[in-house]
């Protein structure tokens, strides 16, 4: 045990003396969690539009301080000319252009019926479906306030509800992606290099004959990234709570237990990665295919599974980052436990003791 501390020890300073290694495993984290908690959401805010009101009258003013008033929209100006809104499409000022026709509010009260034409940039079809759709919720919203207290026949009136996330915020999707994909990264990536630079600077080959365990020497490898990767979920978690405000609704324990599985996971991988490779370049490679595609392809992170075709969704299985996707989300966003998440948790125990035994016997076999 001691000598396995001295190895831990010299691992740790191999880690801290090298400023580029540091940076990668401290600053990342950090970074993605600023972009994708803020720069890359799939929430639109202030977006750019125009409003046409040809008729003044008292309601499209009340809908348009509704718009107004949104955090999604920021109203550039007025433009009456339907030959300036096209010009303001064609240079890229606006997103939405929102038009009240003349006699509004009397066709509002006449006929129970009025429209408001609403034109989008469909150049851009995710943003454009977006914006159209927070359009159409702000203009519902307003009409159920007008019809609150009128008696109308077969009045058919949804009642929706956003469970988890009724804000709809792009965080509490973002988050458990953001700790699979940093997990695989730092623990695949530095563990596979750190290991090849051994056997590229002919050290490895002294340690395995030495009185020191092979056994030993992986631990040795493992215990400083798992240390460091704890504290990558720990500084996360953080960031989170304090810039995003992101609660966690289930147990912390049982999502430490959860991420020190995912951890040991990834160490695995890192250390078959290592076996195969001969160089550092190629290890960094692998990881890179190994880790960062996979997770954003098909984690469910960005891309639904369901959506995906069957071969996908059958190679998605084997991707160790969707189960612990979908363990976070449950335990940080939906509070549950154990008993939801024990499927999945056993997959990624089987996935686990799976890639154990299968490094540790091909890198004896490689390095006896």
């Amino acid at each position: 045990m001691k000598q396995l501390f001295i190895f831990v020890r010299k691992e740790f300073y191999h880690v801290f003396r090298d400023r580029k290694t540091l940076l990668m495993l401290f600053g990342l984290p950090i970074a993605q969690i600023v972009l994708f908690g803020f720069a890359l959401t799939t929430e639109i805010k202030n977006a750019k539009i125009v409003v046409a009101d040809y008729s003044k009258d008292i309601v499209s003013k009340q809908i348009i301080d509704k718009i107004d008033a949104s955090r999604y929209f920021d109203i550039e100006k007025s433009l009456m000319s339907h030959d300036q809104i096209e010009a303001a499409f064609k240079e890229g000022k606006i997103k939405m252009a929102v038009i009240f026709p003349e006699n509004f509010n009397k066709n509002l009260l006449h006929t129970n019926k009025a429209q408001i034409q609403v034109i989008a940039d469909a150049s851009d079809l995710n943003t454009a479906v977006t914006l159209t759709n927070y359009i159409s919720s702000i203009i519902g919203d307003y009409q159920q306030q007008m019809v609150k207290n009128v008696v109308l026949p077969y009045r058919i009136v949804p009642e929706i509800r956003m469970l988890y996330n009724p804000q709809l915020k792009g965080e509490h999707t973002f988050i458990p992606g953001m700790m699979a994909m940093i997990m695989m990264l730092v623990c695949v990536m530095m563990t596979a290099i750190s290991i090849v630079k051994e056997k590229e600077l002919g050290t490895m080959e002294i340690l395995l004959v030495s009185p020191f365990k092979p056994l030993m020497v992986i631990l040795s490898k493992f215990v400083p990234y798992l240390i460091i990767s704890l504290v990558n979920v720990t500084s996360i978690l953080l960031l989170s709570w304090i810039f995003l405000h992101l609660p966690i609704k289930g147990s912390i324990l049982l999502l430490y237990a959860v991420s020190l599985l995912f951890i040991i996971t990834s160490l695995a991988i890192g250390l078959l990665i290592s076996i195969v490779s001969q160089s550092q370049q190629s290890a960094m490679f692998g990881s890179l295919m190994a880790t960062m595609l996979p997770t954003l392809l098909l984690s469910g992170f960005m891309f639904p599974i369901e959506n995906m075709p069957l071969p996908l969704q059958i190679i998605s299985n084997v991707v160790p980052s969707k189960w612990f996707y979908i363990i976070v989300k449950d335990i940080m966003i939906k509070g549950s436990g154990f008993g939801a998440i024990w499927k999945e948790t056993l997959i990624l125990v089987g996935m686990t003791v799976f890639l154990l035994i299968i490094s540790l016997k091909k890198f004896k076999i490689r390095l006896e």
